[in-house]
């Protein structure tokens, strides 16, 4: 991917990474980004829900959403994901880090309005969250269709930065008695847990099943 001033990394350039496979095999093991943007010179950033497909990300929300309107306007967005894999603990304070993965991407909005690419992009981002959920569930009606509003950002230039490995201290730190390692994290779902107004007699879906059992396995969608 093509990178300019606002993408190069300056910091550990060696962690980083503009190549679309990185990116795009990051940004599908995420469920949550922070999308930043302006007004008038006020900085926000908003956590959302996201869907990718190709080289751009769907996202959603209220119609009546100040960080939509903004976006659809026209406003420069940048949109991130992190995921951590492990606290990295050192001989010393100074070299403490974690192992994670995460991407930067900047790009600006634009309104899916037509109604088959509106819902198609609204299974996108319900499809990421779990596969086969979409199906499974009642489709939106006309009011909540009219009551979001759906952007689709396209990703202009983006990067990735990885860190993995143990800490990496100061030699003379090696010899102090001080444990220092990696304690791994992992996003593990637990037991499905349902609905106290459920129907009685609905068990969860294989696909819920499935989910758990890939979580559990490898950690990574």
């Amino acid at each position: 991917m093509n990178s300019t001033e606002r993408s190069q990394l300056r910091r550990l350039p060696n962690r980083g990474s503009h190549e679309l496979e990185t990116i795009h095999k990051i940004l599908d093991a995420g469920f949550l980004a922070h999308v930043g943007f302006c007004v008038n010179a006020q900085p926000f950033v908003i956590p959302t829900l996201y869907g990718r497909e190709d080289d751009h990300l769907f996202l959603h929300g209220s119609a009546a959403s100040r960080m939509l309107r903004t976006l659809q306007a026209g406003a420069p967005a940048c949109v991130t994901v992190a995921l951590v894999d492990g606290l990295v603990l050192a001989r010393s304070a100074f070299h403490h880090s974690i192992n994670y993965r995460s991407v930067v991407a900047f790009g600006t909005c634009h309104l899916v309005a037509e109604t088959a690419e509106k819902l198609h992009a609204l299974t996108t981002v319900s499809e990421h969250l779990i596969r086969g959920r979409w199906d499974d569930v009642r489709s939106p009606n006309e009011k909540e269709l009219k009551a979001t509003s759906v952007l689709r950002f396209d990703i202009e230039e983006a990067s990735a930065k990885v860190r993995v490995g143990p800490p990496v201290d100061d030699e003379e730190d090696y010899a102090l008695p001080v444990w220092a390692g990696i304690l791994p994290l992992r996003l593990t779902p637990g037991a499905p847990t349902p609905d106290v107004r459920m129907v009685s007699g609905v068990e969860p879906p294989n696909y819920i099943k499935s989910f758990r059992e890939k979580q559990t396995t490898n950690g990574d969608r």
